[in-house]
């Protein structure tokens, strides 16, 4: 793949992470449909780990299928593209960078959820959040080993004509 194609292909993983930091922000701390509609009266927060998790397992009869998939699948699910383009998006490529900022922001979210009220802080948050940055980074290495495979194929194929 030429030069100018990757410098396309980084511009586009910039734009879409930039969308998707949004949508993230906005997702997750004003969305009426995420039950942001105000402000709570104290702090809400959980600073054991796999306390909620254990919970909404546990009452998935009484909470709903619904509630316990948003909050342990949703977490992990909303930070795979996050893990996917802050490598696509970045010279920073490596599996440790991405968990650390993957984490990093994952704090951030909480930390502002619980200061501004209206969500809780929330360390099982902080653990999906990392794992789902995480899968969001192998599904990035796993599509540029296909790309990488593509491309010298196909390059390949055109110095035997």
């Amino acid at each position: 793949m030429s030069l100018k194609s990757n410098k396309r292909l980084r511009i586009l993983g910039k734009i879409l992470f930039v969308l998707y930091i949004i949508f993230i922000i906005y997702f997750l701390l004003f969305s009426d449909w995420y039950g942001r509609t105000g402000e709570m009266q104290e702090y809400h927060y959980n600073l054991v780990l796999f306390k909620e998790i254990k919970r909404f397992w546990n009452y998935r009869d009484q909470v709903g299928l619904f509630a316990m998939f948003t909050n342990l699948f949703g977490n992990v699910i909303i930070f795979v593209p996050f893990g996917f383009f802050m490598p696509m998006a970045s010279k920073y490529r490596s599996f440790f960078t991405t968990v650390f900022y993957s984490f990093g922001l994952s704090l951030c979210v909480e930390t502002f959820q619980l200061i501004a009220k209206v969500g809780s802080f929330d360390v099982d948050d902080l653990l999906l959040n990392t794992i789902g940055g995480l899968v969001g980074y192998i599904v990035f290495v796993i599509c540029a080993a296909i790309r990488r495979r593509h491309v010298y194929k196909k390059k390949d194929s055109n110095r035997r004509r």
